[in-house]
């Protein structure tokens, strides 16, 4: 038995919230450690990782007995966010950057009401941003930056008031960005062109004007008519020299013709 869980066990300090135990459980199941960090991360740890704000979990901090922040960055973690984060119903801060996670943002992660902190930038996390996020209504900082993230920004992300942070840059987001993000009023905050750049298929304030990547339908369009009117034109003229060279032709050997004719 680690010495950590037995002090922990002679102290009389309480067992893991059924939970966070769960949480944990699945959340060590859905990673891969190559570098080994989470060698405590077991299972005889989950019955028990805090022992009031004292944690035994690396990357973990606790109060009151709950996690209420997981801090497990540039730790050169692979595998997916297990869609069980959701029952770390404590958890405040959320911060699984600089890693190598794929797959999607689990929109479970709507349970999280106490949330306030979520980067998940600098890894390969792919598919939309779930617009559930908008029920976690303490969120303070969304960082999403340098993943694969696809889709439009869900618009219900304008709908929370506490926004200070907001960072989706180098994904592969498309569509308008919503004037609840990029127009922000009153006491909101603002988020300025680093907020969304690196975006091919984005588009909107506070984002320059695309750049025309080629010739607008109407153009095309004139540039059709235009040509079509001008071919015709130089047909018509062609036709017209013809005939008339074809009629001097004519005449020339009709007057040859009568001059040499005898005169009776």
């Amino acid at each position: 038995m680690p010495a950590a869980l037995l002090l922990l066990l002679l102290s009389g300090a309480a067992a893991a919230d059924p939970d966070d135990e769960l949480c944990l459980t699945h959340l060590t199941q859905s990673l891969d450690d190559p570098l080994k960090n989470l060698q405590n991360w077991t299972k005889s740890t989950f019955a028990a990782p805090c022992q009031g704000s004292t944690s035994f979990l690396l990357g973990a901090t606790c109060n009151n007995g709950r996690i209420y922040r997981l801090s497990l960055s540039n730790l050169s973690l692979k595998g997916a966010i297990s869609p069980y984060l959701s029952n770390c119903t404590n958890l405040q801060s959320l911060d699984l950057s600089s890693n190598a996670l794929s797959g999607p943002i689990p929109p479970e992660l709507q349970s999280l009401v106490n949330l306030a902190v979520l980067n998940l930038s600098a890894n390969a996390l792919s598919g939309p941003i779930p617009p559930q996020l908008a029920l976690c209504a303490y969120l303070n900082v969304i960082d999403l930056h340098d993943n694969k993230l696809s889709g439009p920004i869900p618009q219900q992300l304008g709908l929370l008031a506490r926004l200070s942070v907001f960072d989706v840059s180098n994904n592969r987001l498309s569509g308008p960005i919503p004037a609840s993000l990029g127009n922000r009023s009153g006491n909101l905050a603002r988020f300025n062109t680093s907020s969304f750049e690196g975006n091919k298929g984005l588009y909107g304030y506070p984002l320059p004007p695309m750049k025309s990547s080629g010739l607008s339908i109407v153009a095309i369009v004139g540039i059709g008519l235009g040509s079509g009117l001008l071919s015709l034109l130089l047909s018509f003229t062609a036709v017209c020299v013809w005939l008339r060279v074809s009629e001097r032709r004519s005449e020339n050997g009709e007057v040859k013709i009568n001059h040499l004719m005898p005169d009776y």
